[in-house]
């Protein structure tokens, strides 16, 4: 079990691969619209101490995909790899691209008044509304 908070990731077909220093030993999920559509299901991330040491870099594609954040991911296979708040210096990457997940617990469901009734999480977690994120980000600037 790794207890390291550097972690290695890579998307897909290996274009872009990357080391990212975690904040904690925790990932979260989030119910919102956009997530949901993006992943394919509650997007499950970790949030970065540091913005991530990225390698192939040139084969990340950005999309603005509202008024703070952007979402980037690998223009050759498509795998979703870092959500970001720029102007709040915020950076997280989604679990599944990380090399090794041993060690990291599920703590928080952000959005959780977007979560559909269809699908739920066995693990008891902290939960945040919509409001209760946003508040948070234009409050101190901390992220989820």
């Amino acid at each position: 079990m790794s207890t390291t908070a550097k972690r290695s990731g890579r998307c897909l077909c290996g274009a872009v691969t990357f080391e990212i220093e975690l904040k904690s030993q925790h990932f979260d999920a989030c119910h919102c619209g956009m997530c949901r559509r993006w992943s394919g299901g509650p997007g499950l991330a970790v949030e970065a101490a540091a913005p991530p040491d990225i390698k192939g870099a040139e084969n990340l594609a950005t999309f603005k995909s509202s008024e703070w954040g952007v979402r980037e991911f690998c223009k050759v296979c498509g795998s979703h790899l870092f959500w970001r708040a720029p102007e709040l210096n915020f950076c997280s990457t989604f679990y599944g691209a990380l090399d090794d997940v041993d060690g990291l617990t599920f703590e928080k469901q952000i959005y959780i008044d977007h979560k559909p009734e269809s699908y739920n999480f066995a693990e008891k977690t902290e939960t945040m509304t919509e409001a209760e994120v946003v508040a948070q980000f234009a409050g101190d600037g901390g992220g989820t």
